[in-house]
């Protein structure tokens, strides 16, 4: 499995970015991906997450200003993120794995250990 992530990049608190991630080599029918981060300093943790049935979960402190999404025709991940705050700085990490039926795709720290596939971040620096 290999996934690429673009899209980071600076700017001012209150703009927005959006993030890619190209993924590719997987034969997974039913899976999870999701959006990570990690700030300097604090531990890696899910923000938002996506199932091949179109079920989205999000962290409270992302939700209503990011919004994830797939092209499933393309093979890529999104999130596009607005509104975003200074506290929105950190590396930002895509990730996919399989999913039993009938499982979830959980956010926060709990998530990452789930994941065995990663891209190799994208930093997001957002200024006040």
């Amino acid at each position: 499995v290999q996934l690429v992530e673009s899209g980071g990049g600076s700017v001012q608190a209150g703009g927005s970015l959006r993030l890619s991630c190209a993924a590719s080599g997987y034969t997974y029918s039913t899976w999870c991906m999701g959006w990570f981060r990690q700030a300097p300093g604090k531990e890696r943790e899910g923000i938002s997450t996506i199932d091949n049935g179109g079920r989205t979960r999000y962290v409270v402190s992302v939700e209503g200003r990011f919004t994830i999404s797939t092209d499933n025709v393309n093979n890529t991940l999104y999130l596009q993120m607005n509104s975003l705050k200074p506290e929105d700085t950190a590396m930002y990490y895509c990730a996919l794995r399989y999913r039993t039926y009938g499982g979830t795709c959980p956010v926060g720290e709990v998530a990452v250990p789930q994941y065995n596939s990663w891209g190799q971040g994208t930093q997001v620096t957002v200024s006040s």
